[in-house]
Order: C-alpha cells, then sequence, then structure tokens
C-alpha cells in the first residue's frame, strides 16, 4: 500500500519547479532582450560631428548662392543686320584693344554709306544755294530803300522850295500840300522797306541755321554709319580674354545681337541670389562673407535689383581680394551677407543639417552610448552659429553634422 506524500513535500516540489521554469522564462527574456538589442541601429561615434549647446553672440547673417564672375567685362554688339564672312580668334584668346575678331559682310552698308555721301553734297548745295538767294533778295532791297532814301530827300526840299514860294505869294496851297501828302507817302514807304529788310534778315537768319542744323544732324549720321563700317572687322575694345564669339561663318546676326563677350580675368566679382523672403535682410552697402571651399573672402553689395525674378532677388558683391588665386569665372560660391547682432542667445554649431529658421528633429545625446531625436526649433544663423530658440538646454550635445541617411530612425547607439 502506497504511503500518502505530505502537503508541506508537494508544496516544496511545486516551487522547485516553479523556480526551474521561471529560471528558463527569464533566460529566454534576457535572450531575447539581447537580440532586440544587438538589432538597433548604431553608428560610429567618431563619423559624427557633435555640437555643445552654449550661450554667446551672434552675428546674424542670410544665407545666400553666388557665382563668380569678371569684374569686368564688355559684351560686343554686330552693328548691323549681316552675315558673318570670317572669324579671326576662338574663344579663350587673349586679344590686345583692336585685335579683329569677326569680319562683317558689309556690301548693303557701304551702298548706304555711298548714298549718304551724295546725299550730304546736296544738302550741302542747297545750303549754298540758299545762302546765295538770301544775300540776292537782301541786296535787292537794300539797294530799294537807298533809292527811296533819295527820293525822299528830293521830296524833302520840294516841300521846303514850295512852302518858300507860299510864304512869298508864288505859290498856292494846294501845291505845299500836294509836296507835303508826297513826302509824307515817300517817307511811310521807306520806313516799310526798311522793316521789310529788318525781318527778311531774320527769316533768312532762321532759313539758314534750320538747314545747318539739318545738315549737321546729317553729318552726325554719316559719321556713325562711318564708325558702324569702321568696326565691321569687330575689333576688341580693350584687352582682355574672349569668353565668347560667334564663329560660325556664313550665319546671320542681327543688329544689336550679341557677337563676341571679352573680360578681364585677373580680377572678379561675385553675383548672388537670396530668395524674395530673406530680401529684406539684404541692402547695398552689407558686408558679405564669400566661401569657396575653405577659403573665406571679404566683400561688400554694390548694387542690387529692385524686383524680385522668379522667386529671387539678385545682387553684386566687390571682392576687397578680387585677384584671388582661388576665383575663377562661373565658380559657385556660398555667401553669408551680414544683416544684425544679438549679444547672447542659446547657439549650436552650424551645418549641413540647418536649411534656415524652423523646427528641425536634431539628434542629441542621451547617455554615453546613445543618441535619440529630439524637437528643436531654431532661428537665425551665421556661418559659424545657429540661435536654438526652444528644445535645448545649454550643455546638450548635439549631431551637427549630415543624418539624412537616418531620417525615418528615432534613437541610435553610439559605436
Amino acid at each position: 500500500m502506497d504511503k500518502q506524500i505530505s502537503k508541506s513535500q508537494l508544496r516544496r516540489e511545486r516551487n522547485i519547479k516553479l523556480l526551474k521554469y521561471g529560471g528558463i522564462a527569464l533566460v529566454i527574456m534576457a535572450g531575447v532582450a539581447t537580440v532586440i538589442l544587438s538589432m538597433e541601429k548604431s553608428v560610429r561615434h567618431s563619423d559624427l560631428r557633435m555640437g555643445v549647446a552654449e550661450q554667446g553672440p551672434l552675428e546674424t547673417t542670410v544665407n545666400a548662392s553666388g557665382r563668380v564672375v569678371p569684374a569686368f567685362e564688355e559684351i560686343i554688339n554686330s552693328p548691323v543686320d549681316s552675315r558673318i564672312l570670317k572669324v579671326y580668334a576662338q574663344a579663350g584668346d587673349t586679344v590686345e584693344e583692336g585685335t579683329p575678331l569677326l569680319q562683317l559682310d558689309l556690301e548693303t552698308a557701304e551702298a548706304s554709306y555711298t548714298k549718304l555721301l551724295n546725299e550730304r553734297d546736296m544738302r550741302q548745295q542747297e545750303l549754298t544755294q540758299l545762302r546765295l538767294n538770301n544775300s540776292t533778295q537782301l541786296s535787292e532791297l537794300a539797294t530799294q530803300i537807298e533809292v527811296k532814301q533819295m527820293q525822299v530827300n528830293r521830296m524833302k526840299v520840294e516841300v521846303e522850295n514850295e512852302r518858300r514860294l507860299d510864304s512869298l505869294g508864288s505859290g498856292t496851297g494846294d501845291r505845299v500840300r500836294q509836296a507835303e501828302t508826297a513826302y509824307l507817302t515817300a517817307t511811310l514807304e521807306l520806313k516799310q522797306l526798311r522793316e521789310r529788310l529788318s525781318n527778311e534778315r531774320l527769316r533768312n537768319a532762321a532759313a539758314e541755321k534750320v538747314q545747318t542744323l539739318n545738315k549737321s544732324s546729317f553729318e552726325q549720321d554719316l559719321a556713325l554709319m562711318r564708325r558702324t563700317l569702321d568696326q565691321g572687322r569687330i575689333p576688341a575694345p580693350h584687352a582682355g580674354v574672349l569668353t565668347f564669339i560667334a564663329n560660325e561663318i556664313g550665319g546671320r546676326v542681327g543688329a544689336g545681337e550679341k557677337v563676341a563677350v571679352v573680360s578681364d580675368l585677373s580680377r572678379f566679382k561675385v553675383t548672388g541670389e537670396v530668395p524674395e523672403g530673406s530680401s529684406d535682410r539684404v541692402a547695398v552697402g552689407s558686408e558679405v562673407v564669400v566661401r569657396i571651399g575653405k577659403t573665406e573672402l571679404q566683400g561688400v553689395i554694390t548694387n542690387l535689383t529692385p524686383q524680385a525674378k522668379g522667386g529671387v532677388v539678385s545682387f553684386t558683391v566687390r571682392l576687397n581680394d578680387s585677384g584671388n588665386p582661388r576665383l575663377r569665372s562661373g565658380l559657385r560660391t556660398e555667401l553669408y551677407v551680414s544683416y544684425g547682432y544679438k549679444s547672447s542667445v542659446l547657439r549650436i554649431p552650424n551645418g549641413q543639417y540647418f536649411k534656415g529658421p524652423g523646427e528641425y528633429s536634431l539628434y542629441i545625446k542621451d547617455g554615453d552610448n546613445h543618441i535619440a531625436k529630439r524637437t528643436v526649433r531654431l532661428g537665425d544663423s551665421n556661418r559659424q552659429f545657429v540661435e536654438v530658440l526652444s528644445g535645448l538646454n545649454p550643455g546638450d550635445s548635439v549631431v551637427v553634422s549630415d543624418m539624412e541617411q537616418f531620417k525615418s530612425v528615432k534613437s541610435l547607439k553610439l559605436k
């Protein structure tokens, strides 16, 4: 007959089983946790650029993009509608002032110039004829005045004689009145002739002046046409480098169309663009830092377009060191335009993560070997620092390198 097992022994055996199974469960859970932790994404600490949030001053700037261009270049336009006959130089050539660049077909322009020369001779003949006619007319009037003056003098004597005879009783009152009337009429006619002479002189002088001005204006047009023909070989206006030339022989070019560009590549400036929303922070006279790789050049804004085009406002920067060897025509640059100063702000180092004021999800160091995302609101900036408006405390360590590849990961383990 079996012996009944005591309740204490049963309880002890049950506890032993619970401890055994509980230990197994703990081991399994620890293993699962280890696997989960091992699956958490990680990044090498040495691959990250870290920055510390700190209090400090901030000289505020606005970021802009720029392009290096020659400080001086001249666009050469075709003086006439024509076609290209010859090309004497190629883009990239160094040219001196007066060096021929192109030869245009100027046959039509030459014919027009010859026609203008003939017309100039005709205008000169017309002016000479006008002056001769005016001189003859004025001479005839002057002669008439002299004749009339002699008649008036004679009539005056006759009036005096008739009056003397009338006083002696040898004449009559009718003859006196007759002589006086004739004298008065001749005097008025003499006055009219003199006024006519004066008016004719003024009229003739005005007519000659108009004709002379017309001739002078025509001479200017003729000189302009002569210069146009002289420029038919498209000479270089100054020494420099030929950065563009229309080199299609036989190709047609219109009057005013660009055919060449001569640039001075010893000095440069920068043309910049800033979004329209930030244009109120850019003004003529603002100081600018131009960054080319690791090189930074100082400059100042000298020109600002009054209207936005395509959502951007353009401006020109004069460089203090316009002949720096790092400068190359067409090179893209980063610009930092100064517009204000804040004496004390919470700031973090600037980096590729910063695209302008707004909210960012940045990785903040959480412990010795862990970083986690946190929403941070950023404000003004310069090329070195960014203002922190909220989300960070002084001393927080922030990842300021590009973390685009981890944009969907909330936390990372540091290796």
